[in-house]
């Protein structure tokens, strides 16, 4: 499994070092190959997915050859690559394909929620009732049927051999805030319990509202953190909010919430008592 994605934007930072060490700028490349400035940009910025025909004239035009040529094509075959949430995407919806492009190939992923519970642990009730409360903010175009099917693909292949370990920090307050009607909130507890201790690669921490972080550095959102096999590949940050996800690559932007997270690990419950937390939680609940 791979990340077209994430292998987009490797291809992206490859391709600019490479024409920067030939010194050229966009248009004297663009010429060479005959394309336009503007394609050269996009391929260095990883707006487009990748064409070989035109990755291979590139690496003729900036005179790479042997393993680099091979390395370089490899990659962008795998940013070309299509996986199983593009012919899901109208059903599920722009934003969890996202998602699911992020998780694909991911070695590790760490979250951080802080009002709602963890996408890649939900159950499909709780699914439609948040679906349904998002439609009424905004018009949507997907389905709670269709968003419950993507979310299933989504657990189903972090359950797949060889897939990610997700640690997940839950912020307490999302734990006892109603984001649904009691019932579905006390089986969705229930079930997340029953998941992170079945599974010895999920790990669920809860974030007590009492805890003090070190330096008092409390965050300001919920966030994730994804990282991959291939060392030379980017740690992403995927920040979700009410309209948009915002993708970040960039190691400045990257770093300050790694250390976060850091941060807001060392002030979490041990996993048991955190999990003895949820169950006493749920059972509190009606239903």
């Amino acid at each position: 499994m791979i990340s077209p994605f994430v292998r987009r934007l490797r291809l992206a930072h490859e391709l600019r070092v490479l024409r920067e060490d030939a010194a050229l700028t966009h248009e004297q490349l663009a010429k060479r190959i005959k394309e336009s400035r503007a394609k050269i940009s996009r391929l260095e910025n990883g707006h487009i997915p990748p064409d070989q025909n035109d990755i291979i004239k590139l690496l003729d035009a900036l005179s790479v050859d042997g393993d680099k040529w091979a390395q370089i094509l490899t990659i962008a075959q795998e940013a070309a690559a299509k996986g199983w949430w593009e012919s899901n995407i109208k059903t599920m919806g722009e934003r969890q394909a996202l998602y699911a492009n992020l998780e694909a190939g991911a070695v590790t992923i760490r979250e951080y929620q802080q009002t709602f519970l963890p996408g890649l642990l939900q159950i499909p009730d709780f699914v439609q009732f948040r679906t349904e409360a998002d439609a009424t903010i905004q018009p949507l175009t997907i389905t709670p049927d269709g968003v419950a099917k993507g979310r299933t693909g989504r657990q189903r292949m972090m359950r797949r051999p060889g897939g990610p370990t997700l640690e997940v920090l839950i912020d307490e307050l999302a734990i006892r805030r109603l984001s649904a009607p009691p019932a579905v909130i006390k089986a969705q507890l229930r079930q997340m319990v029953a998941t992170a201790t079945a599974e010895p690669r999920i790990t669920v921490r809860v974030l007590p509202v009492e805890a003090l972080i070190a330096g008092h550095t409390v965050p300001r959102c919920s966030f994730s953190l994804y990282t991959y096999a291939d060392p030379e590949d980017p740690q992403v940050v995927a920040i979700d909010t009410v309209t948009s996800d915002l993708v970040l690559t960039a190691e400045e932007e990257v770093n300050p919430y790694i250390a976060l997270y850091g941060r807001l690990r060392e002030a979490a419950m041990p996993a048991a008592d955190s999990l003895e937390l949820i169950t006493e939680t749920a059972e509190r609940l009606p239903g």
